[in-house]
């Protein structure tokens, strides 16, 4: 068996419509993996599925529209995928949410709470659902999309890095709670990704400069340029990584 074969496996992949949740949907179903696109909209979803399945094959790629706020959406994306496809062998959780952007001292309540919220608890809710039927066969591969943003402070997006740090925490408890069953639970902390989601930090031109000045490769990076990293959790070159964080950022970490 190759070491990045993901043939047979059932993926859920959340907020991949676009950005870099859609590169990773697209790199799990090139190593061979049966994706489900999930995000708000189902036509976004059903756009990125129907690409997927045009170069890959009909049946490749599958819809499940979800929203991250809700626990009975999450809850019926698990069930749904388990009916259609009858288990989830990877499960990223990669949606978030940021409607803040300034101090810490400027946040509402209601701002700071959806951040919390939609970043942290709702990727705890779908492992919940996700988790038993890894268990049981055991075996199963839980990825959370958190954020460099998780190891510094920021002036601008410091509630949203709350939220990221603990990511990290997060798959660390479940990595211990899951190891013994073969379930192994890790993060991807992408430094700044030219995607809207982040488009605030790279479309500003002092921001973007102060960025790339402490950046060793000089730029920022592209969604595609952290699947590889989700590909590699996922497959059987993983298979011995749990309560982990693989740091993608072009070494801006590092200066």
């Amino acid at each position: 068996m190759s070491l990045f074969d993901l043939s047979g496996r059932v993926a859920v992949v959340t907020g991949s419509s676009r950005g870099i949740g859609r590169a990773i949907a697209e790199r799990l179903a090139e190593h061979g993996a049966r994706v489900v696109v999930s995000s708000r909209k189902e036509e976004a979803c059903r756009a990125v599925a129907d690409a997927i399945n045009a170069r890959h094959g009909e049946g490749r790629a599958d819809v499940v529209a979800a929203s991250i706020s809700s626990k009975p959406d999450l809850e019926r994306l698990v069930r749904t995928t388990e009916e259609r496809h009858g288990r989830i062998d990877v499960l990223v959780c990669n949606a978030a949410s940021n409607p803040y952007y300034g101090p810490m001292s400027g946040i509402a309540d209601e701002q700071f709470r959806k951040i919390l919220d939609n970043n942290v608890v709702a990727s705890n809710w779908l492992v919940s659902f996700a988790a038993p039927g890894m268990v049981a066969r055991r075996d199963g591969a839980i990825i959370l999309v958190s954020s460099v943003g998780g190891l510094k402070g920021s002036g601008v997006i410091g509630a949203y890095n709350v939220s990221k740090a603990a990511d990290f925490q997060l798959a660390r408890n479940l990595a211990v709670e899951l190891g013994p069953h073969n379930v192994r639970v890790n993060c991807i902390a992408p430094g700044l990704v030219q995607t809207d989601f982040a488009r605030a930090l790279w479309e500003n031109p002092q921001t973007r400069e102060a960025y790339l000045s402490r950046t060793p490769l000089a730029r920022i990076g592209q969604p595609d340029e952290i699947a590889g990293a989700a590909v590699f959790l996922a497959s059987p070159a993983g298979a011995f990584m749990t309560g982990q964080s693989i740091v993608i950022d072009g070494g801006q970490t590092i200066t």
